[in-house]
């Protein structure tokens, strides 16, 4: 048989038939003529559909949230070309996935074939248009204009075909999310890994945000709400911990499984996110950015609070700060984190004693450059003796998102009433562990359609943080050029550090950054005194980089699907 580079001619191609025999394919991807015969086989094909793999979320430093030593990416490096890993594998899983739907929905338009009941059947067809109109949001999110192909085609026929516009490919999405949400269940259980009637709520509710199709957006976030089949996780810094499964929460998630040997990320990954004190790397952090982000408990940013200190950064903010981002003294996987450079030791409770401060510059020249460390989702259970094998619960969304999204789809459509208020409050009460009703948190009264925007921006950063959503978000509301055209910032080398710094009593920040209207810190001011370090450069191409370029060798192979400008 002939072989095709193009990833949709080689799905469509193994998904049409093969004289291969049926133990050379995946048990979830047999070939048409051997498979789709049983009820477990359809079964099979569909739970295949929802690896994560199919499911793939945004890497936070891809964004201005993170910072990697001195590393920079094809994202925050401006160097994003056809050939990047990224780019290929999105699209290659994406349409392999669609490709899987389109057969599953034609072996089900006859189901006594395979002796499924028409009630059955229509479940199986509802969480298979789920998982195809979320391939079609990512795609079209990611690339803009994409090939639209709903049934199954010829290799001829494959060869000929273009893009479809967008807006005409979010109709259909639109449509697929329906037809599943009017069949799917409320839930399988304590589980989440297969669509739910409020997962194609939610994710039609995202993808119509990201379209800009807000009164369809603000429509599918407040129907999913409504349902009332989740609620939001009382405590939100445990919520993304391993030890918690199946959040009421959660509306969509991939299980991973230690004993079975499915970890959550790669050890390597892990042990970068680690502290050093515990045998990690420090070597990916959040930046400063994301740290100066975060409101004070008044509910202003900090420099407008009077509340705020920059020698103690952490002290009266949002909740969210602490639990996203280490707090200085404070312990963390055992030990007690504090990046100054006097602190030569600190105190180990997994030791039981003292031990030397590698996670300052006096300890390891490769402690974390900027002086942070990631807090969410990170405690003793990624360390794991040492092996940084962990398995947590890979979040898809979840009910705070689609909280926001509706917020936000209400404002920018003008419909400001009590319940956009509401939306919001009831996510920020949850972080400061009150009633949104009642008092204990900062209340959003204003409905001053600028402010709110600016509020809920800020909101969206504050509460999803490290979930893979800022790339999307600095794409769609435009500031990706002015946010990855900064430069990252960190601590001065350590003699500097404690020269100018500490020694004149001005640990931490020596000063309070500008914030502006999307939460955006400017520490330009800072580095012009020399009292900070430029770490690294990063870079945006605003004539390109807001859509991804099409794979090379999609385009080489089939010169109808043209490529997006300045690629």
């Amino acid at each position: 048989m002939k072989k095709y580079n193009t990833t949709i001619l080689l799905a469509l191609a193994l998904l049409m038939g093969s004289c291969a025999d049926l133990d050379l394919y995946p048990l979830d991807t047999g070939s048409s003529d051997s498979w789709y015969k049983t009820e477990e086989q359809i079964k099979a094909s569909i739970s295949g559909l929802y690896r994560v793999d199919f499911l793939p979320i945004d890497d936070e430093r891809w964004s201005d949230n993170h910072q990697a030593r001195t590393n920079l990416n094809d994202y925050t490096g401006a160097t994003l070309n056809g050939e990047s890993w990224h780019v290929i594998n999105r699209w290659k899983n994406a349409y392999k996935a669609i490709a899987r739907c389109n057969v599953l929905l034609d072996k089900l338009a006859n189901p006594s074939e395979t002796g499924i009941t028409e009630e059955k059947a229509e479940l199986y067809r509802a969480q298979v248009l789920f998982v195809r109109a979320t391939q079609y949001g990512i795609l079209t999110s990611c690339y803009g204009d994409v090939v639209y192909v709903d049934k199954e085609l010829s290799i001829e026929e494959s060869f000929k075909i273009g893009r479809t516009d967008r807006e005409e490919i979010m109709e259909h999405v639109y449509a697929d999310y329906d037809r599943a949400a009017a069949s799917l269940p409320l839930t399988y259980g304590s589980s989440q890994e297969l669509a739910t009637k409020a997962a194609a709520l939610g994710l039609k509710a995202r993808y119509a945000l990201y379209n800009e199709d807000y009164e369809i957006a603000a429509k599918a976030a407040k129907e999913c709400i409504e349902l009332g089949s989740h609620q939001l996780y009382p405590d939100f810094s445990k919520l993304f911990l391993a030890t918690t499964h199946h959040a009421s929460e959660v509306l969509l998630s991939s299980p991973h499984s230690l004993e079975l040997g499915i970890y959550s990320d790669s050890p390597g990954n892990i042990q970068g996110y680690s502290p050093r004190n515990r045998g990690g790397y420090a070597s990916e952090y959040p930046s400063w950015e994301l740290l100066a982000s975060f409101l004070c408990t008044d509910g202003l940013p900090i420099d407008e609070s009077p509340l705020f200190d920059p020698h103690d950064p952490f002290r009266n903010r949002d909740p969210r700060c602490a639990a996203t981002i280490v707090e200085f003294g404070t312990e963390h996987c055992g030990v007690i984190y504090d990046p100054n450079p006097l602190t030569t030791e600190v105190y180990s409770e997994t030791h039981g004693k003292n031990i030397t401060n590698l996670d300052c510059k006096s300890g390891s020249q490769y402690a974390s450059y900027n002086g942070l460390l990631r807090k969410k989702g990170v405690d003793e259970s990624w360390i794991n003796g040492g092996s940084f094998q962990v398995a947590y619960d890979r979040i898809f969304i979840r009910l705070a998102e689609v909280y926001l999204t509706y917020a936000e789809a209400m404002i920018e459509s003008g419909n400001i009433d009590d319940s956009v208020l509401d939306a919001i409050n009831i996510v920020r009460a949850r972080a400061y562990k009150v009633d949104y009703k009642g008092s204990g948190y900062p209340k959003v009264t204003t409905k001053d359609r600028d402010r709110l925007r600016s509020i809920v921006r800020v909101e969206r950063r504050m509460e999803l943080a490290y979930e893979g959503h800022r790339r999307m978000d600095i794409i769609r509301w435009k500031i990706a050029d002015q946010v990855l055209n900064t430069p990252d910032y960190g601590l001065l080398d350590k003699d500097a550090l404690i020269s100018k710094v500490i020694d004149k009593k001005q640990w931490f920040w020596p000063e309070t950054p500008e914030i502006d209207g999307n939460g955006t810190a400017d520490f330009s001011s800072m580095y012009s005194k020399g009292l900070c370090k430029l770490i690294a450069r990063r870079q945006f191409d605003a004539s390109k980089n807001y859509l991804w370029p099409i794979p090379s060798q999609e385009v080489i192979t089939n010169p109808y699907l043209g490529q997006n400008d300045n690629y």
